[in-house]
């Protein structure tokens, strides 16, 4: 005899999301993804002018902000020209801005959305003896300098909030549950050290959005053809921006190093359980985060990988993309590419067996697929042509014990998550911050080119678009607009953004999502505090405002 949990609202993610599952003989057997809130920014673009169209699709989400901005830009520039190119700076700016999003995003993901899965606040506090807890610490990265004392005042914090009956949003934890019991008071501490430090460290980071873009969230340096910067600068305001850039790109690098790949790396060995639980069997990867040259290098490539099959992945057709409304509360039945896709909301109530979501289906190749980190490390290690990525991945595994097939489950999607941190922060330190500040260095080079001009096609129907990778996966904007008479307008404009692939319901195929099929199989020990469900909810790092959009 099966029984029913629904975990609704799902908290510590961003937006509203509803997860129903049916539990039978200890585990799950199916299970819904439903997103609760419509919002309507598509339609609210129509009619406007395609060059603002990134400033609204930036209010898609206050966390995804830049990429989907970016992305909206790049579509409309690839409606002027497939080949568009804007000036060196620019693209710079451009990947610094990407990164800066990717390492505070995933950094805030993993320690304020989903280290208290796996970390018991409640059992920190039962940790006596300071000095274990830094002999702990020590044992989990030998960079770390903390001493009996610093851990002390951690403890004395957290107890303070304990006793004080404002708990904030260490309310909702199932605290006790025996499925916390794999980390020791010591680590528990020591991770509630870390999440306190990185509330710290991702305002630091992030800061580069203000340097760079004026402001987060939603930066305003963007424009079609480049960016906004005046980058005519003296010599004392170019090493001021230098020492800042400098700072900010180190300060995220090391705290990766010594703070979040070691955590990462220490949950992966507690949970060896996790390891066959929550995978997927299709990866898809747009390609992108940064163009590494003129040229259109992408620091992570695109491809598509089914059924695990990790050393045979697949050119992606950007033409196999459809979205189906069959179980979303849209009209028609017909599944649809974006570049002639439609968002016409029509609520019928929740049903299960028929329409239960707001989100629409993305399949490609008619396939569900997941989509993240775990598309993007595992593309580019399939591909083999990222040694860095392959170098990490071997680390990563050795140090662990896991193997590669470990990969496709709850605890390998978080892994991923670390792994791309790194590949990205050292990026960002070591070449990134040195290029832009070499290319307007008044010493150097006399280049102050930020952004070309352009003019809009003539013709009464211009269409464009762009794949791109948002910290939560693949990302694409589709752009359509009537440009005759000096007054363009949108036609018509599609998202289809990773949280929609992740979450999306059954198709009309009556096949499962992603997390809806990664559920599946899911040990529940206790149903009235289904941890175990969120854990894996949550690996995907759920963005449902971008998913509605």
């Amino acid at each position: 005899m099966s029984s029913k949990i629904v975990i609704d609202p799902i908290t510590r993610i961003e937006g509203h999301l509803r997860v129903e599952t049916e539990v039978a003989n200890g585990q799950v057997i199916n299970a819904w993804s439903t997103g609760t809130l419509f919002r309507g920014i598509e339609p609210i673009l129509k009619n406007r002018d395609p060059r603002d169209a990134w400033m609204i699709t930036q209010r898609v989400c206050g966390v995804c902000t830049y990429v989907h901005g970016i992305t909206s830009i790049r579509a409309v520039e690839n409606s002027i020209d497939p080949y568009f190119a804007v000036p060196e700076n620019a693209r710079v700016i451009r990947n610094i801005l990407g990164g800066a999003q990717f390492v505070q995003d995933h950094i805030v993901h993993f320690y304020a959305l989903h280290l208290l899965d796996w970390v018991d606040v409640t059992r920190a506090l039962s940790a006596a003896d300071m000095n274990a807890v830094v002999v702990a610490d020590q044992a989990i990265s030998s960079s770390r300098e903390r001493d009996a004392a610093y851990f002390a005042d951690v403890k004395q914090r957290l107890s303070d909030v304990a006793t004080s009956g404002q708990l904030g949003p260490l309310a909702n934890g199932y605290w006790g549950h025996s499925g916390y019991t794999n980390l020791s008071p010591e680590v528990c501490l020591i991770m509630m050290a870390d999440y306190l430090e990185a509330l710290r460290i991702q305002a630091r980071i992030i800061k580069i959005h203000a340097l760079l873009g004026g402001k987060n969230p939603h930066p305003q340096s963007m424009l079609i053809g480049g960016v906004s910067l005046d980058l005519v600068l003296d010599e004392s305001q170019w090493l001021a921006l230098y020492s800042e850039l400098n700072t900010l790109s180190y300060e995220a690098k090391t705290f990766v190093d010594t703070y979040y790949l070691p955590d990462a790396t220490a949950i992966a060995s507690a949970y060896p359980e996790y390891r066959a639980i929550g995978g997927t069997n299709n990866l898809l990867c747009f390609g992108g985060v940064a163009d590494l040259s003129s040229a259109g290098d992408q620091m992570f490539p695109r491809g598509a990988i089914f059924n695990r099959a990790t050393g045979s992945v697949q050119a992606v057709n950007e033409a196999e993309i459809t979205e189906h409304v069959a179980r979303s509360w849209y009209e028609g039945s017909t599944a649809l590419n974006p570049a002639s896709g439609a968002t016409n909301p029509t609520y019928t109530g929740l049903d299960l067996n028929d329409k239960y979501s707001w989100l629409k289906a993305p399949r490609y190749n008619g396939q569900p697929m997941e989509v993240g980190p775990l598309a993007r490390v595992m593309v580019a290690y399939g591909l083999g042509i990222v040694p860095a990525i392959t170098q990490l991945v071997g680390d990563f595994l050795a140090s662990t014990g896991m193997t590669l097939p470990d990969m496709y489950s709850t605890i390998g999607r978080t892994a991923a998550r670390a792994i791309e941190t790194k590949f990205i922060a050292d990026s960002m330190y070591s070449d990134w911050v040195n290029e832009l500040m070499n290319r307007i260095n008044p010493q150097l080079t006399t280049d102050t080119v930020g952004r070309v001009s352009f003019t809009l096609p003539s013709q009464p129907t211009c269409a464009g678009s762009f794949l791109n990778e948002a910290p939560r996966g693949a990302l694409g904007h589709w752009v359509s607009y009537s440009s005759g008479g000096g007054n363009p307008q949108i036609v018509n404009y599609q998202m289809v953004v990773p949280s929609t692939w992740n979450f999306g319901p059954r198709d009309s195929n009556d096949v499962a999502g992603p997390v809806e099929q990664a559920l599946v199989g899911t040990p529940v020990l206790n149903q009235q505090q289904p941890l175990e469900v969120l854990r894996t909810v949550h690996s995907f790092d759920p963005c449902i405002a971008c998913a509605v959009h």
